[in-house]
């Protein structure tokens, strides 16, 4: 088994990439943006949900069947933004 150990300095770093994240989350959507305001909130959700699962989840250190299921995983989901995007524009109210 092939173990890893991630050195306390880099937790700290994504831990304050996080924050920062979610102080820049917080401060777009103070910013009216038009119609980019759900892209730019999106974007920083895509940034800190990859550090999590990179080194919190350690699947940067993983084997590679590892990366293939969480790749599978993450197209899934972006399967599901796309139709919940391509629902909503196509409703009349909107």
């Amino acid at each position: 088994m092939n173990t890893h150990v991630v050195p306390l300095k880099i937790y700290i770093a994504i831990f304050v990439a996080l924050l920062v994240g979610t102080g820049a989350t917080v401060g777009a959507a103070y910013i009216d943006m038009g119609p980019l305001n759900t892209v730019v909130a999106l974007s920083i959700a895509v940034v800190k949900a990859l550090l999590v699962i990179l080194y919190f989840m350690h699947v940067r250190y993983s084997s590679k069947l590892t990366w293939v299921f969480v790749a599978a995983g993450f197209f899934w989901f972006l399967i599901l933004v796309a139709f919940t995007f391509a629902d909503y524009d196509t409703r009349g109210w909107s």
